[in-house]
């Protein structure tokens, strides 16, 4: 009796952890880099481009191919969004502002850029929840830096693209002129 009392009560748990957790990016309490409170919802209505990114990986010059398409679509409704993440290799180790030099100086970026979290494991960010939880189109966790989740203008993932998909690649060059078209 005791174990059926015990696994109704972790069923009800996560079922009211669940009716918490946010439905959309949009819903998503964030920081940005300078650390004040923020949410996605100012770019409602935008195609963006999330990306979790770092300073010190063999990836990181894919900075420049992302300002190169934040500058190419931003006029057509592309926003490129960075959270930077310590999560692979402890290549992300800087502070925030220590990022936003880096990124600013090194690499001319931009496109905004969020407060470090965390992209996979126990204690995920909700971001991370959404875009790649289990009730994600594009379930699992990140494998390394530069993870690249394309949202719709109506908030819905539309594709996800490996740490390898280089952001100029045309698969994700054209993903993104479609997402852009539709109504």
């Amino acid at each position: 009796m005791k174990l059926l009392t015990l696994a109704s009560s972790l069923l009800l748990a996560v079922a009211l952890s669940a009716a918490d957790a946010p439905k959309s990016v949009y819903d998503v309490p964030l920081k940005d880099i300078d650390g004040k409170d923020t949410s996605l919802k100012a770019y409602q209505g935008k195609v963006l481009l999330i990306v979790n990114v770092a300073s010190k990986c063999g990836k990181t010059p894919q900075y420049a191919q992302l300002e190169q398409l934040n500058q190419e679509f931003k006029k057509d409704g592309l926003a490129v969004l960075g959270f930077p993440c310590n999560d692979f290799g402890g290549q992300e180790p800087g502070t925030n502002a220590e990022i936003k030099e880096f990124c600013s100086t090194k690499y001319k970026v931009t496109f905004p850029m969020f407060d470090k979290l965390v992209v996979k494991g126990a204690d995920k960010s909700p971001l991370y929840q959404v875009l790649s939880g289990p009730t994600s189109p594009f379930p699992g966790d990140v494998k390394w830096n530069f993870g690249k989740f394309l949202i719709g203008k109506d908030g819905k993932i539309l594709k996800r693209f490996e740490p390898g998909d280089k952001p100029d690649a045309p698969a994700v060059v054209e993903a993104i002129k479609e997402a852009l078209a539709a109504k």
